[in-house]
């Protein structure tokens, strides 16, 4: 009688253990989901430990970051095989230019969107000194890059660096692009003038340029 008397607190001890053991399980689906909503914005970080400390550059509301130009620290040197397998070293390649540098990665959701848009301000800018490059990286072959620059009509090279390596190379202190995508806007003289680390629609890309584009 006893036992019969204890027995329905078991179930329902069981039925309490098995609704805490669901209600975790929706808060991890959850967490996964707002996870999986952040990679949308931005695909993540590139792995990097360089940037940072005072970096004297103001960033708008718009996630663009601009650096006046007594304030501007140089590209550091960037050089390696490009994903045909060309050596390319923007210094030499891109001396006197503007230079756009766009980190993207072919797993990158953002990247895929975003390319469209430098496809076509890369062709609009370039008759007025301006020169786009690419940085691949996080892709362990070659094969599904090549094949997003096919798919997206990219005719701009990009540095092939898929450990990150090439990003290690900026200094603390500069603008550096730590996250992917990313984007740089390189002066004449070769120093960091904007940087965004979102990806970016037409309008946001013209505008981080313009302002270098007007400099003399």
């Amino acid at each position: 009688m006893s036992a019969a008397r204890r027995a329905p607190h078991s179930t329902d001890l069981s039925r309490s253990r098995r609704a805490g053991g669901r209600s975790g399980r929706a808060a991890l689906l959850a967490a996964g989901a707002a996870v999986a909503a952040l990679t949308l914005s931005a695909c993540g970080s590139g792995g990097t430990s360089g940037g940072g400390g005072n970096t004297n550059f103001v960033a708008g509301s718009d996630g663009i970051a601009t650096a006046a130009k007594a304030d501007r620290k140089p590209l550091p040197s960037l050089d390696g095989e490009t994903l045909e397998g060309e050596h390319l070293d923007l210094a030499k390649a891109y001396k006197g230019k503007i230079l756009v540098i766009n980190v993207w990665g072919s797993w990158c959701a953002p990247c895929r969107a975003e390319a469209p848009n430098f496809v076509k301000v890369a062709a609009d800018t370039k008759s007025e000194g301006v020169e786009f490059v690419g940085i691949n990286t996080r892709d362990p072959e070659r094969g599904p890059a090549l094949a997003f620059e096919k798919a997206h009509k990219v005719d701009y090279p990009s540095l092939y660096d898929p450990t990150g390596k090439l990003m290690l190379r900026f200094p603390k202190g500069t603008m550096n692009p730590n996250f992917i995508p990313s984007t740089l806007v390189v002066d004449r003289d070769g120093e960091i003038a904007a940087r965004s680390q979102q990806p970016l629609n037409e309008e946001k890309l013209r505008k981080m340029i313009a302002p270098v584009l007007a400099e003399k």
